[in-house]
């Protein structure tokens, strides 16, 4: 099948969404298209769609300025999820860097024997990858270091990981030995293959805030582990904590930020974004009604 569909001028997307049922304004329509591109916002009008209509017709009703607020609440929310993610990044690298360099030293990392979790060709990568980076930086450390101490030609671990990107350092962790796997994950509380599928995950989610696509009612492919119900009976009851949608990922989040960040109002933020916005459906990110009873989610609720 050949695609067929044509070019239309702001004005003319305007004229189709209020032919679909849209209201508003036509000049705020246009405004609004000028600023977010017609495929984007259509992601918000989405679940507005008339499931008997035809031609991609709205249900009755369906306002731009309520799927405006679903867009403007999806980028404060991935505003929040970012913020998040750089706190658990910067704390794993730290855990990482600790437990790795007073092991095997600040280079310990050129050599592939004390990263066996990565193949000879993903630990080439990396040390590329690193290299890259530095070659890249404008960075003072950087600079000054390479200037005072000529001779080398790699940096140590604990400068090289301030040049990492979240899935670098995801690549770091994934080539540990086990035993200093499961020691990093002992910090927060999990086991070590949750930790990397957590980790995994929120790479994914990382991603995708940072090219500004669509959070609020995403189903994820990537999606991470729930811990085991024997050991870890407050992800299953009386909440099961769902692992497909935002629900998941945002309590994952908010797990490691207890342990990595644990003076951070992040939790308040986030219901005051829930309070802001009471009209955005939580449902959609897979939150049930009844999720503050959960014992992850409900411990001083909104006193952290």
């Amino acid at each position: 099948m050949k695609y067929t569909k044509t070019s239309l001028s702001f004005t003319e997307q305007a004229d189709l969404l209020l032919k679909r049922g849209l209201i508003a304004n036509r000049n705020l329509i246009v405004d609004r298209l000028k600023a977010v591109n017609y495929y984007r916002l259509s992601a918000y009008w989405y679940t507005f769609r008339d499931p008997n209509g035809f031609d991609d017709k709205l249900l009755p009703n369906t306002s731009l300025k309520t799927v405006w607020r679903r867009y403007v609440f999806d980028r404060h929310l991935r505003f929040l999820v970012m913020d998040g993610i750089e706190r658990v990044e910067i704390a794993l690298r730290t855990q990482i860097t600790n437990h790795f360099c007073l092991q095997y030293g600040p280079f310990g990392y050129l050599n592939r024997d004390n990263l066996p979790g990565l193949s000879v060709a993903d630990h080439h990568k990396l040390l590329t990858k690193l290299g890259q980076e530095a070659d890249a930086s404008h960075e003072d450390f950087v600079r000054h270091y390479f200037k005072k101490y000529s001779s080398e030609t790699d940096m140590p671990l604990w400068m090289a990981c301030e040049l990492m990107t979240f899935g670098t350092t995801f690549t770091l962790y994934r080539g540990l030995k086990s035993r200093m796997k499961k020691d990093i994950a002992k910090e927060y509380g999990i086991h070590a293959p949750v930790l990397s599928s957590w980790l995994r995950s929120l790479n994914q989610v990382r991603n995708i805030c940072a090219h500004h696509a669509r959070l609020w009612n995403r189903e994820f492919g990537v999606k991470p582990l729930i811990p085991e119900s024997k050991t870890f009976p407050e992800w299953h009851t009386p909440i099961r904590i769902c692992n497909n949608k935002a629900f998941g990922i945002l309590t994952v989040l908010y797990f490691l930020l207890k342990q990595a960040a644990p003076q951070s109002k992040w939790r308040n933020r986030l219901v005051n974004l829930f309070t802001e916005y009471n009209d955005v459906p939580k449902h959609f990110m897979g939150f049930p009604s009844d999720w503050a009873q959960s014992p992850i989610w409900e411990n001083n609720l909104g006193e952290v």
